[in-house]
């Protein structure tokens, strides 16, 4: 594998830029909590691993170039982070005052699907599957063997993500306590809600690499 410590570098800067990940993690760790944010962070990651093993087998390459595949991937995605943004500003128009009881309910709800959310975010992404197919082979010999090193790549690309936001959620966490008011939190899922939105149209407007 070559120029390792280079792909290091580049995936760190990648990783940090904000996308839908980042988005439904801070959503998730400012309205559930830290452990919401948790559960967001590893949803994602398991999906990458998925993409990690789609990737080394070449199942990504047969949706990179199909068009069916690709649009139907692109659109379920699209859909989601849609659904998703249209849920969070819903909800701003739904809040009332609630009971203690009602509102641990309804946390306790929010934080058993934010695993689900960070993982059919990613996994629905097929610009995942492109970023692995296009990015991976920069760093490899293209006369050896690819199966380790994409294997290595892929796994390192899902551990700097998961320690990015392992950081990432606790640093939300630690200055959200001013942004837990109504009047803040309101602000903040009106914020994610029309991003989701937005990256869900610019995923759905996204064209095949064929």
């Amino acid at each position: 594998m070559e120029k390792f410590y280079l792909f290091v570098a580049m995936c760190i800067f990648l990783i940090i830029l904000p996308g839908p990940d980042t988005a439904i993690a801070t959503k998730n760790t400012l309205t559930v909590g830290r452990c919401g944010g948790l559960k967001t962070a590893l949803g994602t990651c398991c999906a990458l691993l998925i993409h990690t093993s789609a990737a080394v087998l070449g199942l990504s390459a047969i949706i990179v170039k199909s068009a069916l595949l690709f649009s139907v991937f692109k659109y379920i995605g699209a859909v989601y982070l849609i659904y998703l943004g249209a849920k969070a500003l819903w909800s701003l128009r739904k809040k009332e005052e609630t009971t203690c009881v009602e509102t641990g309910t309804k946390k306790q709800f929010e934080n058993t699907s934010c695993f689900k959310q960070g993982f059919l975010t990613n996994i629905l992404n097929p610009k995942v599957a492109v970023f692995f197919l296009t990015f991976l082979p920069q760093f490899v010999d293209s006369g050896g063997n690819t199966f380790i090193p994409f294997l290595i790549m892929g796994i390192t690309y899902t551990v700097l993500t998961a320690i990015w936001f392992l950081v990432y959620v606790f640093l939300i966490n630690q200055i959200s306590s001013f942004m837990k008011k109504p009047k803040a939190q309101n602000i903040i899922e009106g914020i994610t809600g029309s991003i989701l939105i937005g990256f869900g149209i610019k995923l759905a407007l996204e064209k095949s690499h064929n």
